[in-house]
This record gives C-alpha cells, structure tokens and sequence, in this order.
C-alpha cells in the first residue's frame, strides 16, 4: 500500500473471522484493489488470542487463536504497511488460564493463590460471614459499587479440599455438572444396578432443568442425596471471567508478559478494556475510583513504555463525568462514544449544533479521540447524559428500537437504559444516502475515525444471528460473519464504493490530522467543516435536513483533485 499522510487515517475494526472466516482472508481482502490506500490501521478484536467467552473477550492466554490466525498473518498485515490495534483485558481472564486451573487444583498450595481476588480476604473484617459462606460487605462500604448483575459478584469455587471459596466475579460465570451415568453411582456409593439407572435419569433431567444438586428432589432415593451431592459438585465445572488481583506481583508479571506479547505481534496501538474496573478497596467505587485508576493506569503505562505501545484506555462514563476530558489532560487518546448518537441525533432534528459545539470543544481542548459509528457493542446512550437531554437521549432509545434495535439493560431494569443494540446502517433504517452522510461527518470530526465493517458493507441487523446465540445474545445483531463471496458481491453496491472512496480521501490526503487546522459551522440545518494543514484543503458541506453533503479536496496550487456529492 502507499504511504499516508495522516498520522489520524482511518482504523478498520473487526473479529479475526468476520471477513471470509480466518485473519487470511481478511489480509486478502485488504490486498484487493479496491481497498488500496483505505486504512491506516487495523483493529482486530480478541478472539484473535486463545479465550472461550464474550467473542473473545475472556482470555485464557495471549497466543494466537490458530484456528483463526497465524504470525504469517500478522507479518503480511505488516507489508500492507497497516499499523496494528489489539487488546488487553486487565481486569479479568479466563477461569481456564493456567492460573486459575492451578487454583482448582492446587487449592492453597498454589503459586497463584493470590492471582484471583478471593472475596472473604478482600472483605475480612468489613462485613458479616454467612451461612452460605461468604462475607456480606458492610452496606455503607458497597453503597457507592456499580455491579452488573445482580447480587454480589462472586462465584463459589471448590478447592480440591471441598471447601467453597468465593472469588471476585464483575462478569460472565456459570457453573456446570457433569452428567452421571449408572457405573458413577455404583462406584461412588453401594447402590443396585436398576435404582443407579433410574436415579441417574432423574438426576439429569433435573440438572437439565437448571438445578443446582442442592435443589434436586432425590423423592424415593433421598437416603443417597448426600453422596450424590457430594460426587456431582467434586465433579463440577466452570465458565466465567475472573477478576484478578493487582496487589498481586504475579499479575503484574503477568501484564508485562501480555505486553511484550502484544508488542512481538507487531501492535502498535493497545485498547484496554474494562481497565477501569481493575482497582478496588473497601468503601471505594469499583469503577472509575479515584487515585486507584489512574494509579493503575501509570504503572502499565510504565510498562507499555517498554515495548513502544500507545495505549487507548476504554471508559464508557456519562459525558458530564468528563473523565473524556480528564484521560486527555493526562495525555491519552480515548473513544468518543459521544459521535454515533449525536449523528443519529442530528439527522432525526435537522440540527447540528450540539455535533458542532461538540467538535469545537475537541478542538478547542486538544482532545485526541478515537470516534466510531458501529462497533462490537451496541450503540452507546447512557455516554450522553449532560451532552443533550433525557427526553432527546429517549427519542434516540425509541428511533433506533422502532428500527429494529434491542434495548441492553443494566441489572434487568428497564429504567436503567445503556446501548441500543442495531448496526449502524439499521439505525439509520436501511438508508444508503444516510450511511453515507453519516460516514461523511464522522470522517471530517476531529479524531480517529474507526471503521466497523459491518458498517463498511451497510450491514443490516441479524436477527437469526440473535436466535442462534440464545438469551443474551442480543450482541450477535451486529456481528454478522460475511464470506468472502459475500464481500465479493457487496464491493459492487454503490453505498460501498463511495464509502471507500471517502476513505481513501480520509487516508491520504494531507489536510487532515491531529495538529490541523478545523473551522466548523451550522446555520439552519447545515454543517460546514474545512480543514486545512500542508496548503491544503477539505471541505464538506452537509445539509441535514435534506440528508445531502459536498466533499471536495483541493491541493496547495488551489486545484480541485477531489469531488464528490
């Protein structure tokens, strides 16, 4: 690919099989002709690295998903002269790294024995043991924690001892048995062939129900209960994402270790997702708490510094918390999560004066930002609380469900409103002209642009995908996995090739970058931004109202070597 001149050019986002089905296919993809020159950077999401959860996001080790990936892949990303962008997750990993397995089966033996935030030693001496055996913190020192489920976040973990040890739990767990068989119970207890044939059919229709051994009513083979208890819990497993300890020096060998993992990858960019929620104290927000975030932050900072990453911390926080503002000032580049509902917003009132005031304050503060449309994730809501009202914040909510979008709630409560899950182009109600518009201003904001393919081929939402993911599978609408004669056929739909083209602009042309020059300004329903750096210049106008816009470069001897409309 040829050289850009941006050092802001545009950043595609997506999973390693999203496109074709491996990271091979992706790379061959970039290489076609109609995607030279296009993007700068490229994204890939975790299901890169070995994990089992979440699309990836519950890692059980950092190397390379060889399903999906190999070096080869990474190396010719490379010669495609595309910067790299992958993840870190510090606040959790795997119930099946090595470090937890080691737990299960070393109990306190284990090196890792503090690599895991046990709840009862975080908690000793700030709350009440209960019967169930784990400490209930003390209200007025959990008042001010955020947790996204229900209840404590804990999972009740056996020890090879058969105690139950309850550890720190922020998100996915779930606990698993193993289904018994006659010759089981005959091995575990003096039991007839016949009652172990009937008593293992009937305890695995109850455990198929959702049962927990406990809860199973053993009837006419009560005087077993126990012993069955006993076998099928020794025998449980587990799935989730454990929360990890930083007051332990084992995880921070273990950051540093990811880190210089990222780095032989070829990483240049790393996001840290779900940072934020890493430190904890007794009394102190678990979320966002302060020193303790931005402590941990500086130290991995230190670490990053090492292998010459730029780090992209992930926080989403209401707009009037202004930790946006407050990541900047520290010298980080962050997501503007603000972007995608704002556009949407716009459109909808034929207004663009809070998009305006937006970017000027971008500007005006020297604040680098990551901006996006669609993304793994939903469309964020909850991020714009303080930068337009609730009742316009509920309008959006509406617009986007009537579309077609699923409402992700917090805790169940339909009151506690946080991302519409839809793609992009859905949101926008399948319409070519406002994907397009929508591109148009998201490229001429202030900041990064990243590009969700989904969003890239005017994907619509999935609803089979939703079906076959099951309950919670509300994500899977924008996450639809296209084959590679899919993309064949969608690089001909006329959406698409103005979207690249409009990229392509984005990427090389030298008006645009960190350090240029933005004047910005809406009368009526229309938008205009000019850029300028180097002599030249970018110009769009965008009429809201009529969801029309003008795009134009124009080089240093005043020539104009772009157009579109």
């Amino acid at each position: 690919m040829s050289k850009t001149y941006t050092d802001n050019g545009p950043m595609l986002n997506a999973y390693p099989d999203s496109v074709g089905g491996t990271l091979s296919d992706i790379t061959y993809f970039l290489n076609k002709k109609e995607v030279k020159d296009v993007f700068q950077t490229f994204y890939i999401l975790p299901s890169i690295f070995n994990t089992d959860l979440d699309r990836g996001f519950s890692v059980i080790d950092y190397e390379l998903n060889e399903l999906l990936a190999s070096r080869e892949d990474l190396e010719t990303l490379e010669k495609l002269n595309l910067d790299l962008k992958l993840d870190f997750i510090l606040n959790h990993s795997s119930v099946l790294s090595k470090q937890f397995q080691d737990i299960l089966k070393n109990g306190n033996n284990s090196k890792y024995k503090d690599f895991f935030i046990n709840w009862n030693q975080f908690w000793k001496d700030h709350g009440t043991m209960t019967e169930d055996g784990y400490i209930q913190p003390d209200q007025k020192l959990i008042k001010n924690m955020f947790f996204r489920k229900k209840g404590l976040p804990i999972l009740m973990v056996r020890m090879p001892d058969g105690k139950n040890i309850p550890y720190w739990n922020t998100f996915y767990q779930e606990v698993r048995y193993e289904r018994l068989d006659a010759q089981d119970l005959m091995k575990a207890m003096n039991i007839q062939y016949a009652s172990a044939v009937e008593l293992a059919k009937m305890i695995d229709t109850e455990l198929a129900e959702g049962k927990t051994p406990v809860e199973i009513q053993y009837g006419r083979y009560e005087k077993y209960s126990k012993r069955v208890i006993e076998l099928l819990e020794s025998k449980r497993k587990y799935l989730g994402q454990m929360d990890l300890n930083i007051q332990s020096p084992l995880v921070w060998d273990y950051y540093d270790d990811t880190l210089k993992t990222l780095a032989s990858y070829g990483a240049k960019i790393v996001r840290l997702d779900a940072f934020a929620y890493a430190p904890k104290a007794p009394g102190e927000k678990n979320f966002l708490n302060n020193p303790g975030t931005w402590d941990l932050l500086k130290k991995v900072q230190n670490l990053a510094d090492q292998y010459q990453l730029t780090l992209l911390p992930e926080i989403h926080s209401s707009y009037a918390e202004k930790t946006y503002e407050l990541l900047a000032q520290k010298g980080y580049m962050t997501y503007d999560f603000f972007l995608p509902g704002l556009i949407i917003d716009a459109m909808e009132r034929g207004s663009g004066e809070t998009l305006v005031n937006w970017a000027k304050e971008l500007q005006e503060k020297k604040i680098r930002v990551v901006n996006m449309l669609g993304c793994h994730d939903g469309i964020p809501l909850l991020d714009l609380k303080g930068l337009i009202s609730e009742e316009q914040i509920g309008k959006l909510i509406d617009i986007v469900v009537e579309r077609g979008g699923y409402v992700k709630n917090l805790h169940g409560q339909k009151n506690v409103y946080y991302q519409v899950n839809a793609t992009y182009y859905s949101a926008l109600g399948d319409d070519d002209q406002k994907m397009l518009l929508a591109r148009a201003i998201q490229l001429f904001m202030p900041g990064k642009p990243q590009i969700w393919y989904l969003d890239l081929f005017a994907g619509k939402n999935d609803y089979e995908a939703i079906e076959r993911a099951g309950e919670g599978g509300h994500k899977e609408i924008n996450r639809s996995n296209l084959s590679l004669n899919q993309i064949e056929d969608k690089l001909k739909y006329d959406v698409v090739k103005k979207q690249l083209t409009m990229l392509r602009f984005r990427n090389t042309f030298a008006a645009f970058g960190f350090d240029s020059d933005l004047m910005i300004r809406e009368q009526c329903g229309c938008i205009e931004f000019v850029w300028k750096n180097q002599g030249c210049e970018a110009r769009l106008n965008v009429d809201l109202k009529k969801y029309e816009f003008e795009m134009t470069g124009i080089s240093i001897n005043n020539e104009i070597i772009f157009h579109m409309d």
